[in-house]
């Protein structure tokens, strides 16, 4: 049975919450991806029985509900799914109230919500870590699945260089931090009008600066992939935009990472999606299911990542 503190960086963690990739530093980042890895090969276990880990989703869910609640399973813990449409606070219980209560009750709380205000909300008030699960804002455990990913692949981060292809998202966000703290050269590829929130990228600029490498937002496709060592999309209506999606189709035609981008990147680039995927849209099946596509052990590495997270934050060893 290991102990967190074989992980030095990650002792700081403990007991924090985890509201957006900049919350973590470049080391403590590294030092998760080891441990999902370590995690991942069996190389590493830990024993969190007695813990339990509360879900809080107001948004649809599979990857990020089932990936939390295997994770604290294999760690020895428990999973409860408070579904706010069938307990109080889908009846207007203020959060603080909420918080605080189930602050007695769980161990730390995972959230997926579509304000990142009300995430932090909970976090202020809750006496336990709260982990964003995903919001409007940032998705910062699938950032540490994709990079996760890109490790598996090429054995380190620092250096190369991912090209996101489609709307500046929570996810964009996420990558943009997340590969800034980690020495990533990201490059976001959108039309005009659908860049990533200015106040994240000057944060993510400042962050990547620090680490010798750079991100950057382009307006063309071909440049935007051209040489790069992961190429990665994302829907381009989010939960929430769906009234938007015929507008949208319209301004990313021309975005699909299709097998001609695919061919622009560098010949050991590999292909992610943090799915739902919508083939023919954002993606093609061409790409999607090709040989250079890791979309599906990005998916798996969400649990490994999650399982990392739950360890740094939850371990009392």
């Amino acid at each position: 049975m290991a102990a967190i503190s074989a992980y030095p960086p990650l002792a700081e963690l403990r007991g924090r919450d985890l509201l957006s990739s900049s919350d973590l530093n470049g080391e403590q980042t590294q030092s998760l991806l080891q441990l999902a890895a370590d995690l991942k090969a069996g190389s590493s276990s830990f024993d969190l029985g007695g813990k339990t880990l509360g879900l809080i989703f107001s948004k649809a869910s599979t990857r990020t509900r089932v990936s939390f609640s295997v994770a604290m399973a294999r760690l020895g813990g428990q999973t409860i799914d408070l579904n706010p449409q069938v307990s109080q606070v889908g009846r207007g219980e203020p959060v603080a109230d909420t918080a605080r209560v189930l602050s007695r009750y769980v161990d730390a709380l995972a959230i997926r919500t579509f304000a990142q205000g009300e995430l932090e909300e909970y976090a202020h008030w809750a006496t336990i870590p709260v982990i964003n699960a995903l919001t409007d804002l940032e998705h910062p455990c699938q950032a540490l699945a994709d990079y996760l990913t890109l490790q598996e692949v090429f054995g380190a981060v620092k250096g190369l260089t991912l090209s996101y292809v489609g709307d500046g998202n929570n996810v964009a966000h996420s990558l943009m931090l997340c590969g800034a703290l980690l020495g990533v050269n990201v490059r976001i590829g959108c039309p005009v009008g659908f860049e990533p929130d200015a106040t994240v990228l000057e944060q993510s600029r400042h962050l990547a600066a620090a680490r010798g490498s750079e991100v950057v937002v382009m307006h063309e496709p071909v440049a935007a992939v051209r040489g790069a060592h992961a190429l990665y999309t994302d829907v381009w209506a989010s939960m929430g935009q769906e009234e938007e999606k015929a507008e949208r189709q319209r301004a990313f035609a021309g975005w699909c990472l299709n097998e001609e981008l695919v061919a622009e990147a560098d010949p050991s680039a590999i292909v992610l999606h943090c799915l739902p995927a919508y083939r023919g849209l954002e993606i093609s099946a061409g790409a999607m299911e090709g040989s250079s596509s890791r979309i599906f052990d990005q998916a798996e590495n969400r649990l490994h990542a999650q399982q990392a997270l739950l360890a740094a934050l939850l371990d009392s060893t």
